[in-house]
């Protein structure tokens, strides 16, 4: 099994920064994509952000230029950097991640449980 366990969200005032971390763990083969998607009441869950094992990186029209997606391969572990942050962008963020776990040769989708980002002044 493979778990996702987020860290990192919080109050922020407008125009403030937050990092978001993610680290899978448990009996894992490989990590492929790994992303974060966000919630915010009442709407759907949205893609924030995803990369790739090999560093290539997608952004949502809304956070490009503010935030910044990375990743430790080693650690399992990837990242959210974000800045400039606006009310808007509160929301619940959810680390997701397309994984092999070492029982089997399929990949399946993860998710974590999800942290609460504010930007309220």
């Amino acid at each position: 099994q493979v778990q996702l366990v987020e860290s990192g969200g919080g109050l922020v005032q407008p125009g403030g920064s937050l990092r978001l971390s993610c680290a899978a763990s448990g009996s894992i083969f490989r990590v492929n994509v790994m992303g974060w998607y966000r919630q915010a009441p009442g709407k759907q869950r949205d893609l924030v952000a995803t990369i790739t094992s090999g560093g290539n990186t997608n952004y949502a029209d809304s956070v490009k230029g503010r935030f910044t997606i990375s990743r430790d391969n080693a650690k399992n572990t990837v990242y959210l950097q974000m800045s400039s942050l606006k009310p808007e962008d509160t929301a619940v963020y959810y680390c997701h991640a397309t994984a092999i776990p070492t029982t089997t040769n399929l990949a399946y989708n993860y998710w974590g449980q999800g942290t609460q980002v504010t930007v309220s002044s």
